[in-house]
């Protein structure tokens, strides 16, 4: 081969080079276009994965819907298995059922609540589970069984909520049968007297309640709405043949 046709075919063109050069960064930049979301994805799925499990490396948002989701597992697994097998759980659903007003899961939602309350009644809609104050499921187990009386006591009695010794009624029963009251919530509140502890508890849980009742103008009606209905309501048992 001479030396001017290894020169010719030795050489290139600057212009081909540069348009060389050109469809090989074009290439990159496709070939990353393809490759990098994926890659990113994939990586910002684990890393949150890692994160949800350390707590490491998220931020305060993502800490708190963290929070919030593991929350309302925790609350709708414990709820799902108390409706199974908890006694009395089964029994108050079991009543309701027999009194035309069926309780089913969906009729008992978890949700975030503020610091002031465990749980709550509606006639309109049903339960609540304040799913950020429970510190074991055994105080789900109490609240849910308070607010399920207060169910039973709208299916049977159409209560007036708005009327004070209604709403006082029912709440005097639903301390002293949901288990609200027992010795031992006692004492985690810091009530610790064994004279007659039971009924002082089931009386002034009553009147918090009440107190917040929007037909309530001040602490003294709602104590004065308890104390009228005390006797007969504190007796009455039902559903159960006698305190739980």
């Amino acid at each position: 081969m001479s030396k001017s046709t290894l020169s010719e075919t030795s050489i290139i063109d600057p212009t081909e080079r540069s348009e060389e050069q050109n469809i090989i960064k074009n290439e990159k930049i496709s070939n990353q276009e393809q490759i990098s979301p994926p890659t990113i994805k994939g990586f910002e799925k684990w890393r949150l994965s890692l994160s949800n499990f350390t707590g490491l490396g998220l931020s305060e948002e993502e800490k708190e819907q963290n929070k919030l989701e593991k929350d309302w597992d925790k609350c709708e697994s414990w709820k799902k298995n108390l409706m199974e097998r908890s006694p009395m759980i089964v029994f108050l659903l079991d009543h309701l059922r027999k009194s035309g007003c069926e309780f089913n899961s969906s009729s008992i939602q978890c949700h975030p609540c503020p610091e002031s309350r465990s749980g709550g009644f509606s006639k309109d809609h049903g339960i609540l589970l304040c799913q950020n104050r429970f510190f074991n499921k055994k105080h789900l187990e109490d609240t849910l069984s308070h607010e399920l009386l207060h169910a039973f006591d709208e299916c049977k009695f159409k209560v007036d909520w708005l009327n004070l010794r209604h709403h006082a009624c029912s709440e005097i029963r639903a301390a002293n049968l949901s288990g609200d009251c027992r010795w031992t919530r006692e004492v985690k509140r810091g009530f610790y007297s064994f004279n007659k502890q039971h009924q002082a508890c089931v009386k002034r849980r009553a009147i918090l309640s009440v107190i917040a009742n929007p037909s309530c103008k001040s602490p003294e009606m709602a104590e004065k709405a308890v104390n009228e209905v005390w006797e007969s309501c504190f007796k009455d048992t039902r559903p159960f043949d006698e305190i739980y």
